[in-house]
């Protein structure tokens, strides 16, 4: 049903997954054409998604047919919009994970802004942070991403605000994805451990509980080292205290090398080199009450955790702590909790990703649902270029990375974005082509010094 891409990788099977909320034929094309135009021209500006769309770009105000679309106008007896796409892009990331022989699970979230500093009149825009720390207009967004060994998959997007009127809180919004994610990956969570990889900002013993309740685990960076615990101490003998204070009482568990991004000594930017990194860990005790933020009274519980400091030796960042209940008793369940932290940089990655090379900041929507719509699009074009190192052939990877401008070295494989850049030039190849065949049909030749700076006039078989 929807728009394919032909010789563009496997976007017409990708879509396929999103037949099932399109009922109409014309919808169905209009979708395939969107996300074909978001990967194309990298903007959620409607007019350059529909200019990069060779079925939408003929049609009369092409640019208003995407905003039409986006807004439930005209997407006829179909479910297009940002709930339903990031069900279904949910279902397609748990197909990715099951295919992995990975014997863990990561779960990794994290929030982002969508930030529009000159933007007015677009619906319930909330207060959100810039680079700087200054407020500006913009949005929120939480989204998770599941990783094993050599795959990824989308398993949580939403686009919110304070000032809307379906808005309960950020935690409500917090707890909504982690029992949406949970629930997606039962099955998953029956063969492999589960783990939740967060920042500072789910240091949030509401949160912690959640995860233990679904029988998974927690890699959580520190943020309230004030937090009430009891620590072991040197001597062995436990203390209650504050995490603060158990800082005291780490013991060298590990020392080991690896690649970091890290300025060091007298280097003005940070740059990827080998530095030696050292762990220490102290085990701890946490009592909560399992009844936090909930209408019902709890009960008190108590959780063995672990609290952990990774310090890279000559380096100007600070030391990461880290609270898991996953045992760190010696060395390699030291380096364990340094891996599985690092790898929340994968979601940093994505919306790196997502922001700079599909530009979800673009949007100029006024409708908070086409908004919400239209981020959900990109993110459905995200999941297909995600995949596209992992479902093509190793010699089809190979050229769409050298036409990115890739070199092949050693150890030097191709990443998402020179990829989609590859993935672009044949597009664009295809757009001059198919425009250049019209223009002879139309005037049997082409303008002389347009012909000129090709070399030669076109012949009609262009």
């Amino acid at each position: 049903m929807v728009g394919g891409m032909t010789g563009q990788g496997s976007l017409t099977e990708y879509l396929e997954g999103f037949d099932e909320l399109i009922n109409d034929e014309r919808t169905g094309k209009t979708f395939g054409e969107i996300v074909r135009g978001i990967i194309n021209a990298g903007s959620l500006v409607c007019q350059r998604i529909a200019a990069h769309s060779r079925i939408l770009s003929k049609a009369k105000e092409a640019g208003q047919r995407v905003s039409r679309f986006a807004t439930g106008e005209s997407a006829k007896r179909s479910e297009v919009d940002a709930e339903h796409l990031a069900a279904k892009l949910c279902d397609r990331g748990v197909e990715q994970l099951a295919e992995s022989d990975s014997d863990e699970l990561w779960l990794i979230a994290d929030p982002s802004d969508l930030r529009k500093p000159h933007a007015q009149e677009m619906d319930n825009l909330m207060q959100v942070r810039d680079l700087d720390g200054n407020l500006v207009p913009g949005y929120r967004t939480l989204n998770v991403l599941g990783v094993t060994q050599g795959r990824r998959g989308i398993l949580y997007h939403r686009l919110f605000s304070s000032e809307a009127e379906d808005f309960l809180s950020e935690p409500w919004e917090v707890q909504r994805a982690l029992k949406t994610v949970s629930q997606a990956v039962r099955f998953l969570r029956e063969r492999r451990p589960v783990s939740w990889i967060v920042d500072r900002g789910f240091d949030d013993v509401a949160v912690w509980r959640t995860i233990w309740e679904q029988q998974e685990h927690v890699v959580c960076r520190v943020f309230h080292t004030e937090r009430l615990v009891a620590y072991q101490r040197l001597d062995e003998q436990w203390k209650n205290g504050d995490v603060a204070a158990a800082r005291g009482h780490l013991r060298p568990m590990a020392s080991t090398r690896t690649e970091m991004v890290v300025r060091r000594g007298r280097q003005k930017k940070k740059m990827r080199q080998r530095v030696t990194v050292e762990i220490r860990a102290c085990p701890l005790r946490l009592t909560y009450d399992t009844g936090v933020r909930r209408e019902s009274e709890g009960e008190q519980a108590e959780k063995e955790l672990w609290l952990v400091e990774v310090e890279v030796l000559n380096a100007t960042m600070k030391p990461w702590l880290i609270i898991t209940d996953w045992p760190v008793t010696d060395a390699e369940s030291a380096v364990r909790i340094l891996r599985m932290y690092r790898q929340r940089w994968a979601v940093e990655d994505s919306f790196k990703f997502t922001k700079d090379v599909l530009g979800w900041e673009e949007v100029q929507l006024l409708d908070f649902d086409g908004i919400r719509t239209l981020v959900a699009l990109a993110w459905v074009a995200a999941g297909f270029l995600y995949e596209l190192g992992i479902t093509l052939e190793w010699e089809e990877v190979r050229f769409l990375a050298r036409l990115g401008g890739w070199a092949e070295r050693k150890g030097n494989r191709p990443g998402k974005i020179v990829l989609t850049r590859g993935l672009r030039r044949i597009a664009d190849m295809q757009a001059t082509q198919a425009f250049l065949n019209n223009y002879l049909e139309e005037h049997g030749a082409l303008p002389p010094k347009i012909a000129g700076w090709l070399g030669e006039t076109p012949s009609q078989e262009l």
